[in-house]
């Protein structure tokens, strides 16, 4: 078994335990403010850097593309303009093809 099975299969197993160390928490530690406010916070956070490792990475490097970040660029302004999130997606998604198309890439 190569060692990227290993680590996916540990990490499958982590986050199975985790899920099910949740459901056994007590009720009044989830009601604790830090607590919600984490559990507000951390999906953002991890959001976030998703969308950058997304559009600044290529494999086990940094390259900036000018598509992707344009496309993030239309996000950020479909966001702004509080669009529905499938047009956030569309236009995102239709920068960046449409820079391809033109050949930028």
């Amino acid at each position: 078994m190569s060692a990227t099975w290993i680590a996916v299969l540990v990490t499958a197993v982590c986050c199975y335990g985790l899920k099910l160390a949740g459901l056994t928490v007590p009720p009044r530690w989830l009601a604790h403010p830090r607590a919600q406010r984490f559990a507000v916070l951390v999906p953002v956070a991890l959001l976030a850097a998703l969308i950058a490792v997304q559009a600044v990475g290529r494999g086990e490097s940094l390259a900036a593309d000018p598509a992707r970040l344009a496309g993030l660029g239309a996000a950020a302004a479909a966001l702004l303009l509080r669009a529905p999130f499938l047009v956030v997606i569309l236009a995102a998604a239709g920068t960046a093809a449409a820079l391809r198309a033109l050949g930028v890439a």
